[in-house]
Formats: C-alpha cells, sequence, structure tokens
C-alpha cells in the first residue's frame, strides 16, 4: 500500500512538473481568431479548427476536428487554465493551447511574457519546449522535442 500511495505521489509531481509555461502577463492578442491545424506524428496527420476568443476575464480555446466534433475547451483565467464544458481532460490539447499562445504573443511583449524565450528572424523558441519557424506572422511550424509537429495557418488560407 506505502508503494502505491508514493508511486502516486511521484506521479502527480511529475505531472505538475511537465506542465505547459504560461505568459507572465496577458499578451495583447487580435481576437477572435480561427486557425487550422496539422497535427503530424509517426506519419498520420489530423485536422483541426481552433477558435480562440476573448469571454469575461479570460480566453476561451474551441478546438475540433472537419466535421465540427469538439476535441478539446480550456478557458485560460487568470493565468490558469480551467475545464470548460463536458470533455474529459486532453493534456495534449492544452500543451498546444499554451504553445500556441507562445507563438502568438507580439514580439516586443515576449521578454517580459516568456524571459527565457529566444527570438531571432523567423524563428522563436522556449529552449527544451517549443520551437516554432514563421512563414508569416499567423502561419508557422510548431515542434515539440519529442513531437506530434504542428503546422498552423489562418483558417481559409491554403495549406499546401
Amino acid at each position: 500500500m506505502l508503494r502505491v500511495l508514493l508511486l502516486a505521489c511521484v506521479l502527480l509531481l511529475g505531472a505538475c512538473a511537465s506542465q505547459a509555461p504560461l505568459p507572465a502577463g496577458n499578451p495583447s492578442l487580435p481576437l477572435p481568431m480561427q486557425l487550422h491545424i496539422e497535427r503530424h506524428l509517426a506519419g498520420q496527420q489530423q485536422d483541426w479548427l481552433l477558435v480562440i476568443q476573448r469571454e469575461g476575464p479570460g480566453i476561451r480555446w474551441s478546438m475540433m476536428d472537419p466535421l465540427g466534433i469538439p476535441q478539446a475547451r480550456q478557458q485560460l483565467i487568470d493565468g490558469h487554465w480551467q475545464a470548460d464544458g463536458l470533455l474529459p481532460p486532453n493534456p495534449e490539447a492544452r500543451e498546444l493551447f499554451a504553445a500556441l499562445l507562445f507563438a502568438l504573443t507580439p514580439a516586443d511583449e515576449l521578454s517580459r511574457n516568456y524571459p527565457d524565450a529566444q527570438q531571432q528572424g523567423g524563428q522563436r523558441s522556449l529552449p527544451a519546449r517549443w520551437d516554432i519557424r514563421y512563414t508569416q506572422p499567423l502561419s508557422f511550424e510548431l515542434n515539440l522535442p519529442q513531437g506530434p509537429h504542428y503546422r498552423v495557418t489562418p483558417l481559409g488560407e491554403p495549406t499546401s
């Protein structure tokens, strides 16, 4: 029994330690925003639509598949993620949303909100976490060290 309790504590601490970083303050984003997300992992591709909008004191992130079926919904309120609706927890989506917040933060607000961030030309990174390569301000590739890799474009723009 003690081993089980110890293992549960270690797993809980590991989950807390791996929580995606959030900005020190709310970056000024041009909301509402609709993005097309292509997820690539192990030769497989998935497509999602992401809607980001202000709602009350927070920012709502709603992701759905091409058929409109919700995949993840979260609200970022006062620097903390909160579940929005009855969808089960989706740690990958929460990591994606945090990475997108980093990618979408205006360049002049980056060092204030992410002190460890590095930016040079059309690239931005948070070492050991995220690597962003921009083709346009709202079109970029987002790479996580262990995958998956994402291609992000404003909704309605060609993806090839």
